[in-house]
């Protein structure tokens, strides 16, 4: 008799872990793709601009130096990372009404773990291996979110 109502409080359990679950609806790869490129105008555009032509003074400067790119790719980071700390979602994301979220709270990340997604985007962009995970997982999960606990949701308009 234990033994049953040990199953039949697993199988409650369960199917509340499913119910829960089934309360996000997952971003689309497209939809992701979509947000991606209208930050990379909204946010990188700019700040490369600033760095090329007002701090270095034009184009040949840029390509001849090392840093410049990576102080691009730094600056742009550390803004997405805020934005994603602090209210979920970058310009392109609220374009799309897209939040990254916590997958098992909910909730927004912290800064550290924004800037951990960055750089585990990049490292998985680079490599164009997680990219395409979103395809084969139910919860549309790339590389990036999987190894940082998170989630991109469609945000709900309720009441």
């Amino acid at each position: 008799y234990n033994y049953i109502m040990r199953f039949r409080n697993m199988k409650k359990q369960s199917k509340k872990q499913t119910k829960e679950k089934e309360k996000y609806i997952y971003a689309r790869f497209s939809e992701r793709v979509k947000s991606f490129i209208t930050d990379m105008f909204m946010i990188y555009a700019p700040i490369l601009y600033i760095i090329t032509y007002l701090i270095l003074g034009g184009k040949e400067e840029f390509q001849n130096s090392q840093m410049a790119p990576l102080a691009a790719v730094g600056l742009y980071g550390l803004i997405y990372s805020f934005l994603v700390s602090k209210f979920g979602q970058t310009p392109g994301k609220k374009a799309y009404e897209l939040k990254v979220v916590d997958d098992k709270t909910g909730l927004e990340i912290s800064f550290f773990r924004a800037a951990c997604r960055f750089i585990m985007f990049l490292i998985t962009a680079t490599t164009l291996l997680g990219l395409f995970l979103p395809f084969y997982r139910k919860d549309k999960k790339a590389l990036h979110d999987l190894v940082c606990n998170t989630l991109v949701v469609k945000i709900k308009l309720e009441d």
